[in-house]
């Protein structure tokens, strides 16, 4: 699991540019696209850009593992599912850099303690503001639950649209990509996925 929800290695942490810097290489970038950046509505844009990356990738500088440490075992002896459906989140496509705009939907059956509700949006939020593939995504929030919070069994479904392609490439808009990651009871038991696409949909 450690590999998998780490934030920056440690080398990459001390070589991490410096403001000035990170300012620089966005008049690099538009230089490179052609215009001029001695024009006035560009003269504070590579603040604002360096300003917008520190929010948008802000999940580097955050550890889903403190954010999960905190669970309640007064359950009341409650057992079954636990389902927060269409968190929303943005990331951006590790290799365009362009936004990825969607949903989670995150489940996990308790095994003596249960997470605050908001915990489960805060780990998606930390691994959305990084730049990302879904199909890694989905698999690192399933991993950091099950590591932490170590329940009977974990469902995450990522639905999502790609700006990647929609905005360039094929350019095809509206189309949604899906996966899912399962552990534990939800892996081995397909009533158990039955249940968790179920309750998605509605129809629970």
């Amino acid at each position: 699991m450690d590999a998998i929800i780490k934030n920056f290695p440690s080398d990459a942490v001390d070589t991490r540019p410096t403001l000035a810097e990170a300012e620089e290489a966005v008049r690099t970038l538009l230089r490179w696209a052609g215009d001029d950046v001695s024009r006035e509505g560009l003269a504070d844009t590579p603040k604002r850009v360096a300003a917008s990356y520190r929010e948008l990738f802000s999940g580097y500088d955050q550890d889903p593992e403190e954010v999960l440490g905190r669970t309640f075992e007064e359950v009341a002896g409650y057992d079954d599912i636990v389902l927060v459906k269409d968190i929303p989140f943005f990331s951006h496509c590790e290799h365009h850099m362009v936004p990825i705009i969607g949903k989670a939907h995150i489940a996990y059956l308790p095994g003596g303690k249960v997470l605050g509700l908001s915990k489960i949006a805060r780990v998606v939020e930390i691994f959305g503001r990084r730049l990302q593939t879904q199909e890694a995504m989905t698999a690192q929030v399933a991993s950091a639950i099950d590591g932490t919070l170590q329940p009977r069994g974990v469902a995450v479904m990522i639905e999502a649209e790609h700006l990647c392609m929609a905005m360039r490439g094929i350019q095809k808009q509206g189309s949604t990509t899906i996966t899912t990651t399962f552990t534990g009871a939800f892996k081995s038991d397909p009533h158990e996925q039955v249940r968790f696409m179920t309750l998605i949909r509605g129809r629970g």
